[in-house]
């Protein structure tokens, strides 16, 4: 029995279009994801965000949206995408894959609830004046943990707490945007030359291409909307809408988001710690240029408190669940597979925060907060665009065999155009995600760089690497139980 379908004589109720545009988006990018590659690539990320506006995140909300109405009546999601299109076995390394990038996402989002605490209590960025590198670990990992364990109990609430979260975190994103090219409008000269074009122009490098992974990194979740497909009236013709409305939304936010952090930052002279407190640094500054101090800061880290903490809930339990959902199920052990009476995966819980406490455990070889900070969020720019060019397998696979198929949505009717998109689409996502394995915030050739080069590689093997350990385990306890059997 379906308990989520309607009492007789009650009308279904349905989410429309516009408010499936706003949950993808707020989970899909925040203002912080617009700092990361602007210390990457300073003013020139303007040209990197229009150029993957143009020729890959409208392309990549599109195939999100004909394979998603394709396969309606299905939940969505990445892994029964390329199960329904490949096989089981693909579909379980893409479930094994989409579970273990998110890993170092949650620990970044308990990273960002323990800065954002600070600079609330704090009031600035003196958070590595009170806390060591090894208690900053320590206390990440016990936030993860004490959600792990309040899990039953926050669930459902979190869930809501983060689309409020998100919508006032999009809310702040745009307040800024539209603060900041006021302050121009008034008579404020910006910190940047964002009226010369020549500020713009990229410098091809190995370091420009190895941090483009954090852009799609930062973009990356179209197919998140997926999940709430069923949830609208006409999936075939409204979730099309709600993933232009994502791909509009994300171009203005990343392309003026930038521009405006180039009103209140040098590009040129950019704090070393703008990934950790740049988004703190930006609200500060702004409230400065407009006279009202602090207030824009503290309202912006009420703000990504709640909406991490949210996050943090979220991703603990979405996480833990994939594990034991859908076709996955048969390639892991039994004993992973155990729930406790609340139907919850309990032993996938214990696994998160095993893998979590070795990532946090590796992170804490590194100097400071600081850095570990940004090699956890620069691990991110591999594993999650790995994780994101399955999307564009999946396409591949549908479009190859199109006539097996009913898309209530077509993106690019020219099988052989809708194929080339798709490749390239693939291919760069894949060579981002590769060429990010080069450490970012070091210099080639250094102790540090080789280091973290060391820990990218280690930290991917682990992370990916278990998903083809756990069926040889489930593969020898059924092969045990048969004999067991037999004799």
């Amino acid at each position: 029995m379906n308990n989520d379908a309607p009492l007789l004589g009650q009308k279904p109720k349905y989410m429309s279009w516009q408010v499936l545009g706003l949950l993808t988006f707020v989970t899909v990018i925040g203002f912080e994801n617009i700092l990361y590659p602007f210390q990457n690539q300073g003013l020139s990320v303007v040209f990197s965000w229009v150029f993957l506006m143009l020729t890959y995140i409208v392309p990549y909300a599109l195939i999100a949206a004909q394979i998603g109405t394709t396969f309606t009546h299905e939940g969505g999601g990445l892994a029964t995408w390329v199960r329904r299109t490949t096989n089981d076995t693909l579909g379980y390394v893409v479930s094994w894959m989409y579970w273990s990038s998110t890993l170092p996402y949650l620990i970044d989002v308990a990273n960002a609830i323990i800065v954002a605490l600070s600079w609330l209590i704090l009031g600035d960025n003196t958070l590595d004046h009170y806390m060591s590198p090894e208690w900053f670990g320590i206390f990440t990992f016990v936030v993860i943990l004490v959600f792990i364990l309040l899990e039953n109990v926050f669930s459902r609430s979190m869930e809501v707490m983060s689309l409020i979260g998100g919508a006032a975190m999009f809310i702040m994103g745009m307040l800024f945007v539209i603060m900041a090219f006021a302050a121009v409008a008034k008579g404020y000269h910006p910190a940047s030359n964002i009226f010369d074009l020549s500020s713009f122009k990229p410098h091809f490098s190995v370091h420009y291409f190895s941090t483009t992974g954090l852009l799609i990194f930062a973009t990356s979740g179209a197919e998140l909307g997926a999940t709430y497909i069923q949830q609208v009236r006409n999936p075939k013709r409204e979730f099309p809408k709600s993933m232009w409305m994502l791909a509009i939304m994300t171009g203005f936010l990343v392309i003026f988001g930038s521009l405006a952090l180039g009103v209140f930052f040098d590009a040129n002279h950019l704090p070393n710690d703008l990934k950790m407190n740049g988004s703190f640094y930006a609200f500060q500054y702004m409230g400065e240029q407009w006279g009202v101090g602090k207030l824009f800061m503290y309202l912006f880290a009420g703000t990504q408190l709640v909406f991490m903490l949210a996050q943090l809930a979220v991703l603990i339990d979405a996480a833990s669940r994939v594990l034991s959902a859908d076709t996955a199920a048969k390639y892991m052990p039994k004993w992973l597979l155990k729930k406790n009476r609340q139907g919850r995966p309990i032993n996938s819980y214990v696994l998160t925060a095993g893998i979590c406490l070795f990532l946090i455990l590796m992170a804490g070889t590194l100097p400071d907060i600081n850095t570990i900070f940004n090699w956890l969020l620069n691990l991110n720019g591999i594993v999650s665009p790995y994780k994101t060019a399955w999307v564009f397998v999946a396409f591949l696979a549908l479009r190859a065999q199109q006539d097996k198929f009913e898309s209530g949505y077509v993106f690019l009717k020219n099988k052989s155009l809708a194929m080339v998109v798709g490749g390239w689409c693939f291919l760069f996502t894949f060579v981002c995600a590769t060429m990010g394995f080069m450490p970012q915030d070091t210099k080639w050739g250094t102790p540090a760089f080789t280091h973290q080069l060391l820990l990218n590689f280690i930290s991917v093997i682990v992370l990916f690497g278990m998903g083809f350990i756990l069926p040889m385990i489930a593969r020898h306890q059924r092969e045990k139980h048969a004999d067991k059997q037999l004799k």
